[in-house]
């Protein structure tokens, strides 16, 4: 399937019940056809969760829910072996990881050692359970919740581990219309969850992210991506900048826009749509205040700036 096929029936399957997520849907498709994880940064109460599990359901993907905290252990999350008495051996168990869509509610009061466990397993795209490795379903696409650092009893994600999620956005309380919407689809729902019927299959899946990250990248758009990433390191006010990987990233998810707008080549604009989505989490900034979103709103404010700076390519 065509990316741009594939994303404009996600976007019309899951706004038939959620009002105000267009953009929110366009960085998952992005993030899924990038072959990638997104993070959805927000307050709680704005329909993080039931965004996911629409997305996961109109692609035809199986659909896994784990709640994060502090006394969840790797072997909840990838699962371990029994002793079966009738056979006399052990035999394992798979854990809710063992999905297509995985949803992480709140990773950031997960302990360090169940993020570590999750951070693998999406690196390398397998688990290994007392010693023997298993390969995960593909694709494997984690949407990961986090609520802003601060509010009280959440912990700042390491930012190894936020590097590991190819684009964030943050979802912060809607506008007075969109909210309108919502308690309206509910009252047509008659305060009954939402439900998608699929619109493709997980071989549709697998065929568009090839064809998106088929998009051609030239050398002065791979070198503008670079120069982007680079930049940011020698912001003002910036403790770390973004990586080697966020560039891999960028560069991924500007073919994937590409893509989902029915073109074959990335373009310098491309990369200046998805770059606050994919840099913004990575960028460490010296905050002063505990107002909400701050981090993150010094961060965009850093990837404005550089963005502005940085002479695209003639």
């Amino acid at each position: 399937m065509e990316p741009k096929e594939l994303y404009e029936k996600i976007l019309n399957n899951v706004t038939q019940h959620l009002a105000g997520v267009e953009r929110p849907v366009e960085v998952l498709t992005i993030s899924l056809l990038s072959r990638g994880h997104a993070l959805l940064e927000g307050v709680v109460g704005v329909a993080k969760t039931t965004l996911a599990k629409l997305f996961a359901q109109s692609l035809g993907l199986s659909f896994r829910r784990v709640q994060m905290t502090p006394d969840l252990l790797p072997a909840d999350l990838l699962g371990g072996k029994i002793f079966d008495p009738k056979t006399g051996e052990f035999r394992t168990v798979k854990g809710p990881i063992f999905t297509n869509v995985l949803l992480v509610d709140e990773i950031n009061r997960a302990s360090p050692r169940t993020q570590s466990a999750l951070l693998e397993a999406m690196q390398e795209g397998q688990v290994t359970i007392e010693g023997e490795t298993f390969e995960l379903p593909k694709p494997f696409f984690v949407i990961a919740t986090m609520n802003p650092v601060e509010m009280v009893g959440t912990y700042q994600l390491p930012e190894a581990a936020k590097d590991r999620f190819l684009a964030s956005i943050d979802m912060r309380f809607p506008p007075r219309e969109v909210e309108v919407m919502a308690v309206l689809l509910d009252s047509e729902r008659r305060a009954r969850e939402p439900s998608a019927s699929p619109v493709a299959g997980p071989e549709d899946v697998i065929d568009a992210i090839e064809r998106a990250q088929a998009v051609k990248l030239s050398r002065k758009v791979a070198e503008y991506v670079v120069d982007v990433v680079r930049a940011t390191r020698r912001a003002p006010g910036v403790l770390l900048g973004a990586t080697t990987r966020a560039a891999i990233h960028l560069a991924r998810a500007a073919k994937a826009k590409a893509a989902i707008e029915g073109r074959d080549v990335a373009l310098t604009d491309d990369v200046k749509y998805v770059a606050p989505y994919v840099l913004a989490h990575r960028i460490v900034v010296e905050v002063p205040t505990t107002r909400l979103f701050a981090s993150r709103d010094a961060a965009l404010k850093v990837v404005s700036e550089v963005l502005e700076e940085v002479e695209p390519p003639a």
